[in-house]
C-alpha cells in the first residue's frame, strides 16, 4: 500500500472536495472517501475519533442520517475542512446529454407491443 505523504493527502482531499462541489459526489460519499482514502480507518475507529457512534457514521456515509451541523463539522475538521456555501451543483456540473431516440423509433406499448394502436381517425 502506498504511504500517504502530506502532499498526497492534500491532493486526495482536494479531489474529493472538487467532486463534491461539482455535484458528482454527495456529502456522505465524500466523507466516506475521506475516511478510507486519507485515513484508511474502519468505521468503528473513525467514529470513535469523531466521538460518535458507528451507526451514526454509517448513516451519514449512506445519506440516511440527519446529522447536526456540529457533527458534520467534527468530521470535516479532522481533514482541515469546514461546511460552507457554494453555488448549486446543477449550475456547475451537468452530465453529458444522452441521445434520445426519435419519436418514430419509440415503442408504443412496452418493449414488445403485441397489437398496434387503433387508428385515431376512426
Amino acid at each position: 500500500m502506498k504511504e500517504n505523504t502530506g502532499e498526497r493527502r492534500r491532493a486526495i482531499i482536494d479531489d474529493i472536495v472538487m467532486q463534491h462541489v461539482t455535484g458528482i459526489e454527495t456529502l456522505g460519499t465524500a466523507i466516506r472517501r475521506l475516511r478510507l482514502e486519507v485515513t484508511g480507518l474502519d468505521q468503528e475507529t473513525f467514529a470513535a475519533m469523531c466521538k460518535m457512534s458507528t451507526k451514526a457514521l454509517y448513516q451519514i456515509e449512506r445519506e440516511k442520517g440527519n446529522p447536526t451541523i456540529n457533527t458534520l463539522e467534527a468530521i470535516l475538521r479532522k481533514f482541515g475542512l469546514r461546511l460552507g456555501l457554494t453555488k448549486a451543483a446543477t449550475n456547475l456540473y451537468s452530465p453529458p446529454l444522452v441521445q434520445q431516440k426519435p419519436v418514430s423509433e419509440v415503442p408504443v406499448r412496452g418493449a414488445n407491443p403485441k397489437r398496434k394502436l387503433r387508428d385515431s381517425s376512426v
